[in-house]
This record gives C-alpha cells, sequence and structure tokens, in this order.
C-alpha cells in the first residue's frame, strides 16, 4: 500500500470518474467530483483552523451530502472521526466531548441548535447559516457551504497518515453503562473494504439502497465499499414508510438493500413487499443481529431472485467477520457462515483450545480488521482484545463441514431450572408464531425455577385482541413447560436504537408503558 492510499479518504475516492453519481438524494445527485472538492475543501478549512493530526472531531447528522463531505474531510486532514447518531441525549454528547477531548464539531444545523450549550467553544461547522448559533460563547460557527468550493483543488502539505493511525472512534454501549470508543484506523477500515466488496461481487454498476444510517459501522461499510468501487449510494431517510422506500428501490434501479432484523421484520410483516418485483434487485445484506429463521424463510420466498446474504459482525472488527454464502443459506439456515476474506474465526473452549463440532465455545477473530481496543480504556481492552484476537463476547458451534452458529451472547442466557437456556432460541421458536413482528426475551425472578421467561411481543396485525392467550397456547405445545412465558407484555414496538437494534438492557427496567398489557402464566 502506498503512502498516499493508507488515508481511507484518498483509498475511496483516487481514481473515479469525476462526472459519475456517487450519491443519490431525493431531489438530486453528487458526482464523486464533487465530493473529492468539498471533501478537500473541508480538510483545507479544518487544517488552517489549527487542528493536529490525530485530533478528535465530532460529527452529528443523518444521512446527507454534508455528512459524507465531513467524515471524508476529517480522515483526509488526518484527525479522528466520532460520528454520533443525531439524537444523541445531552448526557451522551457531553459524555463523549470530555471523554474524547474534542475541540471541533461538524453538525448539521438542527442538531448544533439543539446542542448550542454543549458545543465547544472553538470550532463548529453545520450545513447552513443558524441565527441560534452566533450567540454561543467562545464559538466559530461556519457553514460548510461557504468553505466548499465545487472547483477541484489540489490540498498541499496536509498530514500523511501511517496504516494503524486512528481514522474514527466509533462508540456503543458499555458493560458499566457508559459508552465505550471503538479505535478503528485505517488499515481496518481499508482491509474491511477490499473483504467486503470481494465476497459481495460489488462492481461500479451497483447502487444500493441505504437506509442505515452512516454513523453505525453497518451503514459506514456501504459508504466504503461503494465509493471504492465507483458504486452509487441511494440515500433516503424515510424508513417509517417502507412503501416510499420499495417504490425508491424500483424507480432508482437499486441493485442492492442493507438492513437489520427490524428493517426486514417490517418490510415482511408490514409493506407489499411481496407483491412488487424488483428487476434489478441483485443482493440483499443483512447483518446487525440476529434474523429469525423463520423470517429468512420468508424473505427467500419474498425476493425468490435476490441473493440473501446473511452476515456477522462487530463494531470491534470495523464492520464485518462472516457471510453465509446465499447458495447455502437453505441447508445452514441459522448460521452466520465463515470467516470472510482475510479473516480467522475460532470458536474456543474454556481452556483456550479449539472446540470440538457441537461444542459451544467463545467466537475468537483475528485480522486487519480488528480494531486496536477501547479508547482510553485499557481494563475492558484487555478482556476482548487479546494477542491480536478479539475475544467476541458470541458463544457459538461449529458443524462438521466448518459453519459457525451462535448460541447466544455470553450474557444473554437465562438459568431456568438449573440450566442454561439461549435467549435468543426461544425469540426464534416465539418468532414461528406467524401473529408476531417481533419478541424479545428476559430473564425474571422464580422462586420456583429461580429464573423464568419473560417475553415482550409486538403483535404482526393492528388487531392484538386475544393475542396473549393464542400465544400461550402455543407456548405450552411447543415449549418445555419450565420455558413457557411467565409474563407475556404486549407492546407496540421494542424499543431500539438509532441503527434499528433491540435495547434489551430497557427492556429489563422495571417501569414499562402503561399500554403494556400483562398476562400471568397460570
Amino acid at each position: 500500500m502506498s503512502n498516499s492510499t493508507n488515508n481511507v479518504a484518498t483509498f475511496l475516492l483516487e481514481g473515479k470518474d469525476p462526472c459519475s453519481v456517487a450519491l443519490r438524494m431525493i431531489d438530486r445527485g453528487h458526482t464523486y467530483g464533487e465530493l473529492q472538492s468539498r471533501s478537500e475543501a473541508i480538510a483545507r478549512y479544518l487544517e488552517a483552523s489549527g487542528t493536529q493530526k490525530g485530533d478528535r472531531v465530532l460529527l452529528l447528522g443523518d444521512n446527507s451530502l454534508f455528512w459524507v463531505i465531513s467524515y471524508l474531510g476529517i480522515l483526509r486532514a488526518g484527525l479522528v472521526c466520532v460520528p454520533l447518531p443525531p439524537n444523541t441525549a445531552s448526557s451522551g454528547l457531553a459524555y463523549i466531548l470530555h471523554a474524547t477531548e474534542a475541540r471541533l464539531v461538524l453538525a448539521q444545523a438542527r442538531f448544533a441548535a439543539a446542542h448550542k450549550n454543549l458545543l465547544p467553544p472553538s470550532q463548529v461547522i453545520t450545513d447552513r447559516d443558524v441565527l441560534s448559533l452566533t450567540c454561543v460563547a467562545g464559538a466559530d460557527v461556519t457553514n460548510a457551504e461557504k468553505v466548499c468550493p465545487h472547483e477541484n483543488k489540489k490540498i498541499p502539505d496536509l498530514p500523511e497518515v501511517e496504516p494503524d493511525d486512528l481514522a474514527a472512534l466509533m462508540f456503543t454501549s458499555g458493560s458499566t453503562g457508559k459508552p465505550r470508543g471503538v479505535e478503528i484506523s485505517h488499515r481496518n477500515i481499508i482491509a474491511n473494504t477490499e473483504s467486503i466488496v470481494q465476497y459481495l461481487n460489488l462492481t461500479g454498476s451497483d447502487r444500493i439502497m441505504t437506509v442505515l444510517p452512516f454513523h453505525y459501522c453497518f451503514g459506514t461499510s456501504l459508504l466504503h465499499t461503494h465509493l471504492r468501487i465507483g458504486a452509487s449510494l441511494v440515500i433516503d431517510n424515510r424508513f417509517m414508510y417502507p412503501e416510499k422506500i420499495l417504490e425508491r428501490i424500483i424507480d432508482a434501479g437499486c441493485t442492492g438493500f442493507a438492513g437489520v432484523p427490524s428493517h426486514f421484520q417490517i418490510l415482511l410483516r408490514k409493506s407489499s413487499l411481496r407483491k412488487k418485483q424488483f428487476p434489478r434487485l441483485r443482493y440483499v445484506q443483512q447483518a446487525g443481529g440476529h434474523l429469525a429463521p423463520s423470517f429468512v424463510r420468508e424473505l427467500r420466498e419474498a425476493l425468490p431472485n435476490t441473493q440473501i446474504f446473511v452476515m456477522y459482525g462487530q463494531t470491534e472488527a470495523t464492520a464485518r467477520l462472516s457471510y453465509v454464502p446465499p447458495e447455502h443459506l437453505d441447508r445452514k439456515l441459522g448460521s452466520i457462515g465463515k470467516a470472510i476474506p482475510g479473516v480467522t474465526l475460532r470458536v474456543l473452549d474454556d481452556s483456550g483450545k479449539d472446540a470440538e463440532p457441537g461444542q459451544i465455545g467463545e467466537i475468537v477473530a483475528s485480522g486487519a480488521n480488528v480494531a486496536r481496543g477501547y479508547w482510553r480504556d485499557p481494563e475492558e481492552s484487555a478482556k476482548c482484545f487479546r494477542d491480536d484476537k478479539l475475544y467476541t463476547g458470541d458463544l457459538g458451534t461449529l458443524d462438521d463441514e466448518g459453519f459457525i452458529f451462535v448460541v447466544d451472547r455470553a450474557k444473554d442466557f437465562l438459568k431456568c431450572g438449573g440450566k442454561r437456556v439461549s435467549c435468543r432460541q426461544l425469540e426464534e421458536k416465539l418468532l414461528e408464531f406467524d401473529e408476531l413482528l417481533e419478541a424479545a426475551v428476559v430473564g425474571v425472578k422464580d422462586e420456583i425455577l429461580g429464573e423464568a421467561v419473560k417475553a415482550f411481543i409486538v403483535p404482526h396485525g393492528s388487531c392484538a385482541d386475544g393475542l396473549e392467550a393464542r400465544l400461550l397456547t402455543f407456548c405450552k405445545q411447543h415449549f418445555p413447560h419450565q420455558l413457557v412465558p411467565k409474563e407475556i407484555r404486549l407492546m407496540n414496538a421494542l424499543p431500539k436504537n438509532s441503527a434499528g437494534k433491540v435495547l434489551k438492557q430497557n427492556l429489563r427496567l422495571k417501569e414499562q408503558r402503561q399500554e403494556e398489557h400483562v398476562l400471568e402464566r397460570v
């Protein structure tokens, strides 16, 4: 790798046709030439603001041209991007500002205005002029439009980066309740990008429907892979209206779609997906959590001419660790597949030896995509990152052909009647009841069993009269007695983060919404 392409921004944009469309927004397109010139202008402006290589810069916004040029400009300037969800609470933003010592923020105007009392005292760049921000004490507020010339200019004397220099801090929820910053290097991103491009067989003619947020590692991987090959990203932030997304996939000629389980559950149960034809849709990617086999089967039936890539990864691995080749999906249903190119996955028993087929062990990964550790957290880093390996915390088994099946997170088991029970497997079984859209299982104290099953469910249809009783009958027919839910709670929706992943920690809180209905097991 040449020194010039150590930098992710250069790696993604070099050699592209400046007239080719990179981002397809609802109202217009933006070319590779535009991304190049405007991200370079951002980089030049950041350098002129007195930044030093390795300084952290917060990026706050939804998927947009502003987000993309800001991200590329931050990396091109040798700085460290800290992307955050636009709905980050003030307490979380304050914590991350303090933890990263960030003095610069690039934020869309409406989010900058919402947090104006927290903004650092040196530099704020927004996507437009905001009158309410002019009074931020000590802050220099700049409209990005005024520092982004459209003409293509070369940047002199910007810092060169080394492969292991930090590119991003991706914050995730931590075991202590405070977010942890995963240290992602330029080498990590480049390695994972090249691997994903290879196994998905992506080309410059691909167009990906992008509903995943770029601040989330799965969403960022879509940006990385498609910019790298000169393809297009179709940007649409309206997934709360799934019919509009389906129409856009057809109208924009999308060849790909990517989502987390909740995206596919909604499309399969609350949209006209099954009734539409998608003549150019070559593949879909599913990651970001476990999609129950019942939904995978439904997806295969709904899209019989489309390749389904079921994948597995973690933020600590930049994005991706494994995938199931589509031709093996039917006979390996429920598997996370095998390692992607450049990655080694092992299942290790308690003694650190390779587990035998069928034996449960921890999934351990190694490869150039494995992150450096957690930001300024040596204790947690030592737990998960050892000997250049990532200890994922996921428990799994291997079959005789080397395909991996995740049993559950190490911390997501119940102990019912003295036996360990996987919440994931219980959720899979619940979702075989076709009146459910979503299901999540947690444990509750029980005098006899020690811990009993508590199920949170979201109905498929609008009418849920008698649903709990019907589900309870189903469970009594298909579950061992000790695993029949002690409590069933009906909800309008499961709590999720901005990437659409279920927040089980919220379900464990004692307070529940008033609209929930409880049915005790008899």
